[in-house]
């Protein structure tokens, strides 16, 4: 079982040497509130590592992927990292997910770490699993964590050519095709993605997070090795967390580029606000989160705690409400996942047949992309994002990927909305080069 080292006031311990931990484990989790420049409700943590693999689940054709999961847990209730797939929506709903995959991603991916690195503002405690990690073993990989970096002089991107996956006009035509369906009344908003890529790449992926970090300061950034396939995400969303006997979900839903002046930046957030299509989008969001926390909550206690909330990030400006609730008793953490899953926010509304026309209209299997990458804790405590903003590598096939998409209502304005993508593709792109 998980025990714990504490550590005196540690003055350097917002460095961390991912490139050391990295380069001696197949399984690190670096989840990164940045905390000190985010003034965001809920943030618990302002970094908790994940650090080796003592047991792991991967999953894809099993059917009773959540079932496994909670057994996964069960075992031994310890500290779990990792991430379940856009594509797991095919084990709640009868859907499928037939679109072309260059990350070949497991749907579900689990390990219960060697040594979690709990820091909060500068106080740094140590969790290590006894059975396999000795308090000398423990301090060691501690000191590993926090040792000096040595300069890496590789390049953070080697031959690389990034494609996209349809072009400018076939993504309008699909955004038109979809208010169609909108106006036919078969769906109020979905949610419509498009994929860029590069194929036979050679990247550090410890250069390109650390970069995408510092231009994005997100309050949900994470850099993720799952043997060989990587995950450098800048996502300022919060899926769901638990505390206790209360989830809280903060879908995003309304976004508006920033400026360095500041009273015009004054005036975006203003422009944002009152905007009446964001707000539209926003609230059919709000409504489709409520009635999934329905599922797993005590009675009459889901509650929008906060609607059209605007915070600011270092790229754009966002609209972010919050709903909360209680938990029914013996619902476990597999079932909660299991009823709130995918979110609302990257699917749209009603949330199944928006999943049949993402499926049909995108041109790319989303996998982790819009799916959710965290933790569990010993205490069944949990807390997930939404996995965009993200740069997603397979490092064996040397396949590249990052999605962006925006919701499509029957306001939508298809050339807007691309430009929308573009925007919130900037970071991305900034990173590689390009």
């Amino acid at each position: 079982m998980f025990k714990e080292l504490k550590f005196n006031i540690y003055t350097n311990c917002s460095n961390i040497n991912i490139e050391a931990l990295n380069g001696n484990y197949n399984s690190v989790c670096v989840l990164d509130s940045n905390k000190e420049l985010n003034d965001q409700k809920h943030i618990r943590y302002s970094k908790l590592i994940a650090i080796g693999s003592s047991q792991e689940l991967k999953l894809s054709s099993s059917e009773n992927i959540f079932t496994e999961l909670q057994q996964f847990y069960n075992k031994r209730k310890g500290w779990l990292f990792g991430y379940f797939t856009y594509d797991l929506k095919n084990k709640i709903e009868k859907l499928m997910s037939e679109n072309d995959d260059g990350l070949c991603f497991p749907e579900l991916h689990f390990f219960s770490p060697k040594v979690v690195i709990q820091i909060i503002e500068n106080a740094v405690t140590v969790f290590y699993d006894d059975d396999f990690v000795s308090p000398s073993e423990a301090e060691a990989i501690y000191k590993m964590a926090f040792s000096d970096q040595k300069v890496n002089k590789q390049e953070t991107v080697l031959d690389i050519t990034i494609q996209s996956k349809i072009t400018k006009d076939e993504y309008i035509a699909a955004v038109n095709q979809l208010k169609r369906h909108i106006q036919l009344g078969d769906i109020y908003e979905v949610n419509f993605c498009q994929e860029f890529y590069a194929k036979n790449t050679n990247i550090n992926t410890v250069a390109i997070f650390n970069k995408l970090n510092e231009i994005s300061r997100a309050p949900f950034s994470a850099y993720c090795k799952f043997n060989n396939h990587y995950l450098l995400c800048a996502s300022p969303e919060r899926f769901l967390q638990k505390r206790g006997n209360r989830l809280i979900s903060q879908p995003i839903k309304g976004t508006i580029k920033r400026s360095p002046n500041k009273e015009e930046d004054e005036q975006l957030k203003l422009i944002l606000k009152n905007d009446a299509k964001e707000r539209s989008e926003n609230v059919m969001i709000v409504d489709l989160v409520r009635n999934d926390l329905s599922r797993v909550a005590q009675r009459a206690s889901v509650n929008v705690d906060e609607l059209f909330g605007i915070y600011s990030f270092k790229q754009v400006h966002q609209m972010i409400s919050t709903i909360s609730c209680e938990v029914k008793e013996n619902c476990d953490f597999a079932e909660i996942i299991k009823c709130t899953f995918p979110m609302g926010s990257m699917t749209g509304a009603p949330k199944v047949s928006a999943m049949k026309l993402i499926e049909k209209f995108e041109s790319t299997k989303r996998g982790l992309y819009s799916g959710a990458v965290g933790y569990i804790n010993p205490e069944g405590d949990f807390d997930f994002n939404v996995v965009i903003r993200s740069i997603l590598y397979n490092q064996e096939n040397k396949y590249l990927s990052f999605m962006v998409g925006s919701a499509i209502t029957h306001k939508a304005d298809a050339e807007k909305e691309y430009d929308e993508c573009l925007l919130k593709a900037k970071a991305m792109f900034e990173v590689l080069g390009k």
